[in-house]
């Protein structure tokens, strides 16, 4: 039998080995040509026309290349070691090592590339449905077309080459390591079958949860205003990444085989059938997998974290357009106003109009403000603030030496926490009016800019016209705020008018609809990215659990056997199997989701003004795509229980 046999006649023999080989390829290769493919399509002009657009296309490509080029390098390395003792016989026969590398290294080259080719396919396949939901996403009118683009191609097998010669190299070092004796049993090896659990393993785990606990409240603080220099955030930040990363991998290390050990000990030694077998995944195997297990717990915290906040800016789009923008088009130049309404009367679009006469004054607002109000540009407690009647804004009335607060920002809501009552102090030029603070109001009254995110101050109309005579002329704005409303039906239309007229598209005059559509393309295509590249890391990550799954059920077929032959049933074994999957996919899942949820709580008002619907959204999909591969490894745990008797 010559060489090119013997290859033939192993891939055929080890066809039911390669099946988990070639799906991580096809997926990996799909995956990767369908996202390179929007780099290259035309229609992606409309998208990524600036360079910062292009460029987070072309990073995300190289993150999501990293990924997949770690998930293959793992899948090859469970296929090569489900091959050793194979490897081993063609040593016994007098191979050399060399001549077992090539025939390995063709038989990979034959599934390899043959994989890489149906995944490309599959990946042009898909193609335009990715774009379509960019599209979507971004709300982009525009008709996605299928184009196989040559460019990608190229790109696609040029960057999986690379990634099997590191493979190659890979299987290189690993055969010419190994004898014929460890082949032979490389697949009996226990991974860390330690009976004894020491003093320093329960230390480290519980300083392994005290750090994620100091992680978890340090970042509860991070805009709290304890810190408010850029260094100090950027120090405190690192802190929390390190101690929880360090935490998560000693609470793996240590806390999870010792709450094992005590819900055993608990038991008096007598436990059943399920216990043992769900218990004897944690008590065994989780320390050996704690580095594994707290790199996928850290990335799936992470995706999760990103594609939340990216989420909660995408959701509150509209939220974020009104309080720039209160009314659909808003203008502060009265020319360029009249100039509008005169193009809408032209079209015959009806309009309501509403002016509201702005003041600015210093206010001191110490009174009101809990804690340290070092992160506004106060000066001795002071603010300068817009100011107007209540008689301008019907749903808002204060009385006579009253003063309220409305529009105020999320950001400023959690970085300055104000009283619910209090006494303000309004300073004009030459005079003081001291004020009974009545509160913060969420209606946004006049646009982003007049207010740069702070607060308006509504005070009675008498007390206006007083602030009205007595102004600091430095502090006052050039013109006074004026919106225009239309109709929902009339509002495209509307829009396409103010960008249609030269001029009036300068600081202060804006439009509601066009920072809506602004905001969604922007975070539209960063959500793409994020979810892309999230999701990517979950079915790579879920699928090397399920591989680890896999390895372990066929180590652990001759224990199912004797169970078995002891008179138990498959469903006892499979109640076992159950609660095992639930430990080995729950715990980095619960865990990511904590990093993730304390993580987007730090700082999620930075991003958006709606919270939970958006994270719990997030989460929820992220959890139920994650449980897939859980069900998937007790479906094949069992077949092996099937095939154990």
């Amino acid at each position: 039998m010559n060489t090119n046999q013997l290859i033939l006649r192993n891939l055929h023999k080890n066809i039911k080995n390669y099946y988990l080989y070639v799906f991580a390829l096809i997926f990996s290769t799909a995956l990767y040509f369908a996202f390179v493919t929007l780099q290259y399509d035309p229609a992606m002009d409309e998208t990524t026309g600036s360079i910062k657009g292009a460029a987070a296309v072309r990073v995300a490509s190289v993150l999501l290349i990293a990924i997949v080029a770690i998930f293959l390098i793992y899948a090859n390395n469970l296929f090569i070691k489900r091959r050793s003792k194979e490897i081993g016989l063609f040593q016994l026969i007098g191979m050399t090592k060399n001549r077992i590398f090539l025939i390995l290294s063709m038989e990979n080259f034959l599934v390899y590339f043959g994989s890489l080719l149906i995944g490309t396919l599959f990946g042009f396949a898909v193609s335009k449905l990715i774009m379509m939901i960019l599209f979507k996403i971004m709300g982009i009118d525009q008709v996605a077309s299928l184009s196989f683009s040559i460019a990608a191609f190229l790109q696609t097998v040029g960057v999986f080459t690379a990634v099997y010669l590191i493979i190659m190299l890979v299987n290189y070092l690993y055969i010419s390591r190994q004898t014929i004796l460890s082949l032979f049993h490389i697949k009996s090896k226990t991974e860390a079958r330690e009976k004894r659990i020491s003093i320093f393993e329960v230390v480290i785990g519980l300083f392994g949860i005290g750090l994620i606990a100091l992680g978890y409240y340090v970042s509860s603080r991070l805009f709290s205003g304890d810190f408010t220099s850029i260094q100090e955030l950027f120090t405190v930040m690192l802190f929390i990444l390190v101690s929880v990363i360090i935490g998560t991998y000693l609470f793996y290390k240590g806390s999870v085989r010792f709450l094992a050990n005590l819900i055993r000990k608990n038991k008096g030694g007598y436990l059943n059938i399920n216990q043992v077998l769900s218990l004897s995944s944690i008590m065994f195997r989780m320390k050996s997998n704690a580095l594994l297990l707290t790199i996928i717990t850290t990335v799936s915290a992470l995706a999760i974290g990103l594609l939340s906040l990216s989420y909660i800016s995408y959701y509150s789009a509209g939220k974020t357009a009104e309080s720039n923008t209160p009314a659909d088009f808003s203008f502060v130049n009265e020319e360029d106003l009249s100039v509008f309404t005169s193009a809408l009367k032209e079209e015959g679009i009806p309009f309501n109009k509403e002016t509201i006469k702005v003041l600015v004054a210093k206010v001191k607002i110490d009174d009101i403000v809990n804690g340290s109000a070092a992160s506004l540009p106060v000066e001795d407690g002071v603010l300068p603030m817009p100011i107007v009647s209540d008689a301008s804004i019907p749903k808002l009335n204060v009385g006579e030496n009253q003063i309220l607060f409305t529009g105020y920002s999320d950001a400023m809501k959690q970085i300055v926490q104000f009283s619910s009552s209090g006494t303000i102090v309004l300073h004009t030029a030459t005079q003081s009016f001291k004020q009974q603070y009545m509160g913060l109001a969420k209606e946004d009254v006049l646009s982003g800019y007049f207010t740069k995110g702070r607060p308006t101050v509504v005070v009675d109309k008498a007390l206006f016209e007083k602030i009205a005579q007595d102004l600091n002329k430095e502090l006052q704005f050039n013109a006074d705020y004026a919106g225009i409303n239309v109709q929902d039906e009339d509002i495209k239309i509307a829009n396409d008018i103010f960008q249609s007229l030269e001029g009036i598209q300068r600081s202060g005059n804006s439009s509601q609809f066009a920072l809506l559509n602004r905001q969604k393309e922007n975070m539209g295509l960063i959500m793409f990215i994020v979810g892309f590249l999230g999701l990517t890391f979950l079915i790579t990550s879920g699928c090397i659990l399920y591989f680890k799954q896999m390895d372990e059920g066929d180590e652990e077929r001759p224990n199912y056997t004797i169970l078995r032959k002891l008179g138990y049933t498959r469903g006892d074994l499979l109640k076992g199997i159950q609660g095992k999957q639930v430990f080995n996919f729950g715990i980095p899942l619960i865990i990511g989701l904590f990093h993730s949820y304390f993580a987007v709580q730090s700082g999620w008002f930075l991003f958006g003004t709606e919270l939970w619907a958006p994270m719990f959204i997030v989460m929820g999909l992220y959890a139920g795509l994650y449980s897939i591969f859980g069900v998937l490894s007790v479906l094949y745990y069992k077949k092996v229980i099937r095939h154990s008797l």
